[in-house]
């Protein structure tokens, strides 16, 4: 490296944004789905359960990758060629 041509990266720049501890794409969806369970058809309980054991599962989804949402895209994007 030469002295001079260094940048610092900055982590904002690289880490994945989460909202409550999961990605905020997966937050905004599981918050939707929930309310439109909660609100809409009026099945406030089953939206409260669907909301607190979906976003448990994307926060431990985050903590093993912080990217899994692009991961599951990219999977169920591709063909199964064995099936």
């Amino acid at each position: 490296m030469v002295d001079g041509f260094s940048i610092p990266v900055h982590r904002s720049l690289t880490e994945q944004i989460l909202m409550g501890g999961a990605p905020r794409k997966a937050t905004i969806l599981n918050g939707t789905l929930a309310a439109a369970l909660g609100l809409g058809l009026q099945l406030w309980l089953a939206g409260l359960l669907y909301w607190v054991i979906a976003h448990g599962i994307c926060v431990w989804a985050a903590k093993r990758d912080p990217q899994f949402m692009d991961v599951l895209a990219r999977h169920v994007r591709h063909k199964g060629y064995l099936l």
